[in-house]
């Protein structure tokens, strides 16, 4: 895969050749053996028919009048390299000429794999191209700046464009023959651009007729095709009976010169009027291709089964770093382990604020080494074009953002998908990774994990205005964005308690909810239920949800080798390091919180609850305190009186007016049916309760 990345040519054409070897001169043709270097790994003639290879005569000789036919090719993919025999011959006295200064050394052509499974079928293909345009704001496909000069018909298969001749033709001025041996000496220079120096010596005859003369070849001109999408070939079998073209006769899309002149020969009586094209697709990273033109790939990401089967292909090692970016749907239906890119990577310790210039060199040099960075620095260098999607075993570092956010890799970046959070800490994410899923997600690009333990594919969706998310089934986005969210605080060490009251109270408030018209809670807003994710009385709230319909979520803390596991009826979640327990018990945000039996973290959470609905900027909202009184009473009161009687709670006092306890599903929706009807004594301007909480009878 790295190797399509390389700068360097597309890999339909090869670089320019030079002679190597002449073994026949005559007046008007040369046989030469050229050789062609530094060919890329990825050329399609490495593993095409020879039949479909042409050789491409530099267009400054072929506009001079000699043309060239490959006879032998030699290719070596080993050491990406060829040889070509050439037959060079002259059309016209110019062309004889210029022949006599052809020498060794001289760089006079490429190859073209004309692959017949990249030929362009479909004209909408090209069609869809007119009015868009690249990063530097030149457009993909115009013909002199316009598309309605352009006429694309699809003819046997493929599509054909002709392009209308100008009226009129090209001819040498008189200082021509002056000029033939110092453009034979450039030859030898391969960067040199030698076609700008030969249009000094052109002039345009307006007006002449289009014929081609006898024994000479004849330049016309259509007006300037700039096509950055594909390939063009001038069609031979569609030419006019008796006229061909020279082998100069394909059109590259990385120049604005292509499709400007056009060498005829040959016989005919008849005035030449049209070019016939056909057109080639380049590979399918360097399209310039829109995500949402490609229907397949879409299709595919819509398919979890395809996106699971897509990361088995990646190589099998579980410590390896591996990554690919994927543009065309065919290509994602038909992956390898060599179409991924694989790293070692070790953590790193870096200096910090001790050392700026050691700090920044150690930071880009492990950037370097993500398996990602190849494919987002390509992006950034113009050799990926097209818009496609990140697949990823880890989720990137978060010393990638500088990359993943510049506008170039941005525009392009339409999907990040992985299978866990990190190597280290397995699916459990740190504050830096969620801090870079609310950038990526500020910035339009959607994150996907691919969970294996739940075996969906899970978006990343952020909360609005609360900068927080979970990772929430595909089709389940929209309800988690848009709910009102209840929670459930309780012991992972109980299990058999509260249930039936829990999935009562839940119900009621599905009822309530249809005919409802708080903000809260009406028949346009969802409803979901948050919990640690743990077991006991968190697999309580869970498993109601799921048997409810309600979107079932938690915010899951990696106690894994301290005391407990995950419980099974999750739907949405969003996991948290240890050393992020505190961060991860502010992030629940629920609407109206529910607590049953528990522990310490539950004693935290409660303070929490209480907290919140002091400094909230929101209207405060009921918080159920589901079991007896004298429990809530022991758990409750003695603080809150020592608080209140040392007055390190004045003014908030009121704060108890927000939690109520209840011992049925009666008593919770009644508290429920007062808020929602506007009628609940909550908040500032009401009495608060001598033991913290109040009580519903």
């Amino acid at each position: 895969m790295e190797s399509y990345l390389a700068p360097g040519h597309f890999d339909l054409v090869t670089p320019d050749g030079a002679i190597l070897q002449i073994s026949k001169r005559t007046e008007t043709s040369l046989e030469v053996t050229i050789r062609i270097l530094d060919i890329s790994p990825a050329f399609a003639g490495f593993r095409i028919d020879h039949e479909h290879l042409q050789f491409n005569i530099k267009s400054t000789l072929a506009q001079l009048g000699i043309n060239g036919i490959g006879k032998n090719y030699i290719l070596d993919p080993e050491n990406c390299s060829a040889e070509v025999l050439v037959e060079l011959t002259s059309i016209g006295s110019l062309g004889a000429k210029l022949l006599k200064w052809i020498d060794n050394g001289c760089f006079i052509g490429k190859l073209f794999a004309a692959d017949p499974d990249r030929r362009v079928r479909n004209p909408d293909y090209l069609l869809r191209m007119f009015g868009r345009f690249d990063r530097n704001g030149l457009p993909l496909l115009s013909l002199g700046g316009k598309e309605e000069h352009l006429s694309l018909e699809k003819i046997d298969g493929h599509t054909v464009a002709y392009l209308s001749l100008r009226e009129g033709i090209l001819e040498y001025a008189s200082a021509i023959d002056g000029f033939l041996p110092t453009l034979a000496h450039a030859l030898k220079y391969p960067k040199f651009n030698t076609r700008e120096l030969l249009s000094l010596h052109q002039e345009w005859k307006e007006g002449q007729k289009r014929l081609i003369p006898k024994n000479n070849i004849l330049l016309v001109r259509t007006l300037p095709l700039h096509i950055r999408t594909a390939f063009g070939r001038v069609i031979e079998e569609m030419l006019p009976e008796g006229v061909h073209h020279t082998s100069a006769s394909i059109l590259q899309p990385d120049t604005r010169a292509s499709g400007d002149i056009y060498e005829l020969y040959g016989k005919t009586g008849q005035e030449l009027t049209h070019i016939p094209l056909e057109f080639y697709t380049l590979e399918p990273h360097r399209e310039h291709v829109f995500f949402a033109d490609r229907d397949q790939l879409q299709t595919s990401l819509e398919d979890p089964d395809a996106i699971f089967q897509a990361f088995e292909t990646a190589p099998k090692d579980p410590q390896a770093f591996t990554a690919l970016f994927i543009v065309k749907g065919e290509q994602m239906l038909n992956l390898t382990p060599k179409d991924w890119i694989t790293r070692t990577l070790s953590p790193q310790k870096f200096p910090g604020l001790f050392d700026l210039k050691r700090q920044a060199q150690m930071v880009q040099e492990y950037i370097e080494k993500h398996p990602s960075y190849p494919f987002l620095k390509a992006i950034e260098n113009g050799l990926i074009t097209s818009q496609g999607v990140l697949f990823s075993r880890y989720f990137p570092s978060p010393l990638m953002k500088k990359m993943l956010l510049g506008d170039l890799v941005q525009s392009s970046l339409k999907g990040i998908y992985f299978q866990h959070a990190s190597k280290a800490y397995g699916d459990f994410f740190s504050h830096e990774d969620r801090s870079m899923l609310l950038d990526l997600a500020r910035f339009a690009i959607p994150v996907y994990w691919v969970d294996k333990t739940c075996g969906k594919v899970l978006q990343f969706a952020p909360k609005p205005e609360k900068d927080t998310g979970m990772f929430v089934p595909i089709p389940e986005v929209e309800t988690f964005i848009h709910s009102t969210v209840f929670g459930v605080y309780g012991s992972y060490l109980i299990e058999l308690q509260f249930e039936e009251e829990l999935s009562n109270i839940l119900k009621g408030i599905l009822t309530m909810r249809s005919i409802k018209n708080h903000p809260l809670l009406n028949p346009k807003t969802p409803i979901a239920l948050i919990t640690g994710g743990g077991p006991g009385l968190m697999e309580v709230g869970n498993r109601v949800a799921k048997k409810l319909n309600i979107l079932s979520c938690a915010n899951i803390v990696d106690f894994s080798g301290i005391e407990q596991q995950q419980n099974p009826y999750i739907d949405a979640k969003m996991t948290f390091r240890l050393d992020r327990l505190v961060e991860r018990q502010g992030e629940f945000n629920l609407d109206f919180p529910i607590f049953l039996m528990g522990g310490f973290g539950t004693d935290f959470e409660f303070a929490l609850e209480q907290v919140r609905r002091k400094v909230g900027p929101e209207a405060p909202t009921p918080v159920l305190l589901l079991g007896s009184v004298d429990y809530w009473r022991e758990k409750i009161t003695p603080r809150f009186k020592n608080n209140l009687n040392n007055g390190t709670i004045t003014d908030s006092e009121w704060v108890s007016n927000c939690f109520y306890c209840v011992q049925s599903a009666t008593q919770a929706l009644k508290v429920y049916e007062q808020f929602f009807s506007g009628t609940l004594p909550i908040g500032k301007q009401f009495p608060s309760s001598n033991e913290g909480f109040l009580t519903i009878i």
